[in-house]
């Protein structure tokens, strides 16, 4: 595998019809970048020095599987926090025989000193990690409170917290249980407790825009893995608004994070007893972690890592030279059904494989991500346009390359901070495609003078509803 002058020479005499030459020469020059690190026997710099492509291209800064344990999810479906029927018993909580003893309780009490519970600042997320006597109601109030020691008049303290990584977003907050958390005063009854746990609790919410993957893991997975994985495993999730289909497909993931049943919390009426207890997740920005942030330093790359080891996923490291004899490197295009695909996939995919990929054209699977995680695993290169599916980016080997294909409608700044920077902190080779007018199907469906080829601006400033009407029904 190498450059081949006389293909390059071909694609530059044609005339741009879909991504004909745009996006397949972008591929010969994300192939040669790939392949010039393991090998010093080809000049890049003569791709790089030839006729542009007809836009340009930007590098940016470098069925449904089986559970294993189904108790696992018994609580979530069960609508009254009942045991689970047929005879079966709810696997035991783990329990602790006592209260926190007045002492500890007035250790706690001091150490907090005049810290608010609750931490209300960031732009994303509420959080409140409360550490002391902590009881949960859920069924009836939605309430986490917090218990002063005895002789402690304790601080009068009350938040109303969205437990969910998108706090300013509208939708959400209409659509998602708040979670009042409050310190008792001395005077206050605080309810009996009905289970007691050892470990810490982490509550947060699984509904919002969940069952799109990008805000699965970028609302819900990553910020339960920067905020829980320190636990290693010991820790209980409290769920509001619960899905039990979401955590059936993200089983895979939600048990490398806890080796405890889920609480159903806006279904259990049950009052639960921790000594830690966090409410809310930390998150920073979509897919990225600033390590300088975390308490354990933790990077984009660990979560990648610990998802490669949630699906046994093989690959750590992409193809290289001389490797098994036969053996090309893998390049994926990602397909879609309806908007915002490729119209000529029959004419890029010879030209890939010309030079020298082995083509895989694959569309994710809703509920089954540890297959199509597999299949991101096994391929070198991943190609898509725009948009939520790019997210499986997460399961790519590390140092392999990601083409984000960008449509109209001035998408390259949210492309470029939504995919582009993520991927930089995933250790993955970026480059990102603009497309030209001429390679937008958009040109058949508005004329030229329209807005959203002429004011993208307007469009955006009307919502991403309006703007998904505009442009999804694109093809490239």
């Amino acid at each position: 595998m190498g450059y081949n002058p006389k293909l390059v020479k071909r694609l530059r005499q044609q005339q741009s019809r879909g991504l004909g030459v745009g996006l397949i020469v972008g591929c010969l020059v994300v192939s040669m970048t790939y392949v010039t690190v393991f090998r010093t026997d080809i000049d890049l710099l003569s791709i790089l020095n030839s006729s542009p492509p007809s836009s340009p291209i930007i590098a940016a800064p470098t069925d449904p599987p089986a559970v294993a344990n189904m108790a696992w999810f018994r609580q979530l479906d069960d609508e009254d926090g009942n045991q689970p029927q047929n005879g079966q018993s709810a696997a035991a909580p783990s329990v602790n025989q006592h209260l926190p003893s007045t002492t500890e309780r007035a250790d706690v009490a001091a150490q907090r000193q005049n810290k608010p519970l609750c931490d209300l600042s960031e732009y994303r997320t509420d959080v409140c990690d409360m550490e002391g006597d902590i009881r949960i109601v859920g069924k009836r109030s939605s309430t986490v409170m917090l218990v002063p020691p005895t002789g402690s008049s304790g601080t009068s303290e009350s938040w109303e917290v969205l437990p969910y990584a998108r706090k300013w977003d509208r939708t959400v907050s209409r659509n998602i249980r708040k979670v009042n958390v409050k310190s008792l005063q001395e005077q206050e009854e605080a309810p009996v407790c009905s289970v007691h746990h050892t470990v810490p609790g982490v509550l947060f919410a699984s509904a919002g825009y969940c069952g799109n993957i990008f805000h699965d893991v970028a609302d819900v997975l990553l910020p339960l893995f920067i905020t829980s994985r320190g636990f290693d495993r010991n820790v209980q999730f409290l769920v509001a608004n619960n899905q039990s289909w979401w955590f059936y497909k993200y089983h895979h993931i939600l048990q490398k994070l806890s080796s405890h049943e889920l609480i159903n919390y806006d279904h259990d009426d049950r009052v639960h007893c921790f000594k830690h207890v966090i409410v809310g997740l930390r998150a920073d920005k979509d897919l990225m972690i600033d390590a300088s942030r975390s308490a354990q330093g933790f990077s984009m790359l660990d979560f990648v890592k610990f998802l490669r080891s949630a699906y046994s996923l093989e690959r750590d490291r992409p193809w290289t030279a001389g490797g098994p004899p036969g053996r090309k490197p893998r390049l994926l295009f990602i397909a879609r059904g309806r908007s915002r695909r490729f119209v000529n996939l029959d004419e890029i995919v010879p030209v890939a494989e010309q030079v020298g990929f082995e083509v895989v054209m694959a569309e994710p699977s809703f509920m089954d991500v540890g297959k199509f995680a597999g299949t991101v695993n096994s391929c070198d290169v991943m190609v898509g346009v725009h948009g939520a599916g790019l997210t499986n980016m997460v399961f790519l080997p590390t140092n392999a390359v990601l083409i984000q294909v960008v449509p109209l409608a001035k998408l390259d700044w949210i492309a470029a901070n939504y995919y582009g920077e993520p991927a930089k902190g995933m250790k993955l080779r970026y480059l990102q495609y603009e497309i030209s007018e001429e390679e937008s199907t958009l040109i058949e469906l508005y004329p030229r003078d329209h807005e959203v080829f002429k004011d993208p601006d307007s469009i955006h400033k009307q919502g991403w509803k309006k703007m998904g009407r505009c442009t999804c029904g694109s093809r490239t």
